[in-house]
């Protein structure tokens, strides 16, 4: 690997709600990465933290009648005992409110100052408290009843004009395209490096950096009047965490740069404004900014402003905290959206982890419990072909694990790792250990298929515990071996070397028990069911009596029906969208580039724009109809049609997606 030390950041999250599975998603992923890196002996450091400042905090804090310091106290806790809950093990918290932080911040601001990058002037526009930033105008979606809504957070914008200080980040758009052009790895996936050079080619505005509506912050350095913005407050936190700017600790000259992991809603702020910021500081620039997407239900962001969030104390009643990070991991293809469902969290740890790894360890300890007393047999003589290959499969699972998730495809990752354990099953099944243990005189060649199967065990156990830290330390004891599977790296271990030891198989437990679906998901919807309000059952009620009444001539009238010969001839297809952008002059039209599993990508026109923003769609797995004519609009030809509900009086556009792995291409029947 080569490197000695590794700094890993999540985004520090913002306090003004409690902390659902997003928020768990980006630093169950970090955790894991550096459980990863440590295994392999890096020194790895691990930073979260709570953005902590703006005028969104003052609002929740007055909604719930409490002074902004206790309301901030009190969510930070509970963010703190969600991570602990989920076994995440990080090396440093960053509070933004904390005193090293606001020397950081301040410091920062006056060496930008001092550079000649800042300035005072006057700025108004629509500013989204949620995301902390103004929108243009064609960010925004329609205008409701209560102004503009930001297109994320669908909630009411607000109209600020105020005297501001300003930094010049139109002087930066060309260092930043240079960046990009001789790192391409600042910025990954390329789908998100593509966006951000599309974004700053096309002309950098200087933006906004303090705030007088807002009180609830740093103040500016010798201007107290003027509070920093808090995404120039928040992005300081991966330096101030590590002493630049401080006294508190001295960190920074042995970790930094920072690998920072975010969500495409933020990409912006960290791999623009960010890099910005520390050219004109002359700060050395982080690593790489890897965006991954935004976890889905029902094909919308999971959020706690939209409600839809799956709520993690619904989860921990229900699922450990292995099954919860493998799902994560191994579910969605990480810089891609992907939808989470409990149904799936269920099917997944059924499938891959108690039918998987849980079987395999169950039974080959079982039997080396039943026929050698518990003691892993050492075999008699030299491995025949079909052992030599399960050792040739781990061998390649690892090589290929290794690969994988240094380049973050942790679900690929994973994969190698259960393709090894795929192998050693068929192995067992093959060779039928439990015939050979009735013949004495195949006794040599079932210690050898135990051994071979013990071994293999052992080393898988080394390889996946990083994404299954308890269940590997718990078979890891049922194995009877010595040590902390975390702290031993799975490439150091050699094959055959445990069986030299005295390891005995005694207590054996099943590591993922099955999963009843049926009832999991009854209890889940039962949890999680809105309680229906006195009035809405008294309107409920009127309503089943107007259809009780209502005469048949009253029946809606029914769609227009066509034969299955109709229905056959429009192919429906799987497709993953790989850019977006606006059309010039068109409201309404985003030029899609998806592909369909064909030779060459197709460029698809789709009436989504006042509705998706560009970023929102890109890595989307949708339904496109393939086979319609081709047809052109605003100079621009459009090959399919993606198919969305129609949602509200407005005809609101929702995408059709899919719950579970479909390959692009794939016929929809």
């Amino acid at each position: 690997m080569g490197e000695k030390t590794f700094y890993v950041t999540t985004p520090i999250y913002y306090v003004n709600a409690k902390p659902h599975l997003g928020h768990a998603y980006t630093t169950l992923v970090v955790d894991t990465l550096k459980k990863f890196k440590r295994q392999r002996g890096v020194d790895a450091f691990f930073l979260t933290g709570t953005d902590e400042h703006g005028i969104n905090i003052e609002r929740a804090a007055e909604a719930k009648g409490l002074s902004v310091r206790r309301h901030v106290d009190q969510v930070v806790d509970e963010f703190k005992a969600a991570f602990e809950r989920l076994g995440v093990e990080y090396d440093r918290w960053i509070r933004t409110i904390d005193p090293h932080h606001e020397e950081s911040v301040q410091k920062l601001w006056r060496v930008l100052d001092e550079r000649g990058h800042i300035y005072k002037g006057s700025y108004e526009g629509w500013f989204c408290g949620y995301c902390n930033e103004f929108k243009d105008v064609d960010e925004r979606q329609p205008a409701t009843d209560d102004g503009p809504t930001c297109p994320i957070h669908e909630r009411p914008l607000d109209r600020i004009a105020e005297e501001s200080y300003f930094f010049k980040l139109s002087a930066f758009q060309q260092p930043l395209l240079d960046l990009y052009e001789s790192r391409p790895e600042f910025v990954q996936p390329d789908v998100r490096r593509n966006e951000v050079i599309s974004f700053v080619s096309g002309g950098l505005e200087d933006i906004s950096i303090s705030r007088v509506s807002v009180k609830w912050g740093i103040p500016v350095p010798d201007d107290p009047n003027h509070t920093i913005y808090v995404w120039f407050d928040a992005l300081t936190n991966y330096i101030s965490a590590l002493g630049w700017g401080n006294h508190r600790y001295q960190d920074f000259d042995k970790y930094w740069p920072a690998l920072h992991m975010v969500g495409k809603d933020i990409l912006r702020f960290h791999a623009v404004y960010w890099p910005a910021f520390l050219m004109g500081a002359g700060i050395e620039l982080p690593r790489t900014v890897f965006v991954h997407g935004m976890l889905l239900r029902g094909g919308q962001k999971m959020g706690k402003t939209l409600g839809n969030a799956i709520q993690l104390d619904v989860l921990h009643r229900h699922f450990t905290n292995d099954q919860i990070r493998y799902y994560l991991l191994r579910e969605v293809a990480f810089g891609q959206d992907g939808e989470v469902t409990y149904q799936g969290l269920i099917d997944r740890s059924n499938s891959d982890l108690a039918d998987g790894l849980g079987n395999l360890a169950s039974r080959t300890l079982t039997m080396i419990r039943n026929y050698f007393s518990g003691v892993p047999p050492r075999p008699v003589s030299d491995q025949n072909a079909d052992a030599a290959d399960v050792t040739l499969q781990i061998a390649e699972s690892k090589r290929r694990f290794d690969g994988e998730f240094d380049a973050l495809n942790f679900s690929r990752a994973l994969e190698a790792a259960w393709a090894g354990i795929a192998r050693v099953d068929k192995f067992i099944s093959d060779k039928q250990p439990w015939k050979l243990a009735r013949d004495p005189s195949a006794r040599p060649e079932l210690e050898s298929v135990l051994a071979t199967a013990y071994e293999a065990l052992r080393h898988l156990v080394l390889l996946v515990a990083p994404a299954l830290p308890v269940t590997s330390r718990e078979i890891w004891s049922q194995m009877g071996l010595d040590g902390d599977p975390l702290r031993l790296d799975p490439n150091e271990a050699t094959w055959g070397e445990a069986l030299e030891g005295s390891s005995t198989v005694d207590r054996i437990s099943p590591a993922f028990p099955k999963l009843d679906k049926e009832k999991i998901m009854a209890e889940i919807e039962n949890e999680t069911a809105t309680p229906v309000v006195e009035g809405a059952k008294q309107q409920e009620s009127a309503a089943e009596q107007a259809i009780s009444v209502a005469p048949e001539s009253a029946a809606p009238p029914t769609a227009q029906v066509i034969t299955i010969d109709d229905f056959v001839k429009v192919e429906l297809r799987a497709a993953t969208v790989l850019e977006a952008e606006r059309v010039p002059k068109a409201d309404k039209l985003l030029r899609l580039v998806v592909d369909l599993g064909e030779a060459q990508p197709r460029q698809i026109l789709a009436g989504i724009a006042q509705h998706y923003a560009p970023e929102d769609v890109v890595g989307r797995k949708i339904i496109v109809v393939s086979n319609l004519a081709p047809r052109k609009l605003r100079g621009l030809e459009s090959n399919g049609m993606l198919l969305a509900a129609s949602v509200g009086e407005d005809g609101r556009p929702v995408l059709a997606t899919f719950t579970e792995d479909v390959p692009n291409g794939a016929r929809l029947k």
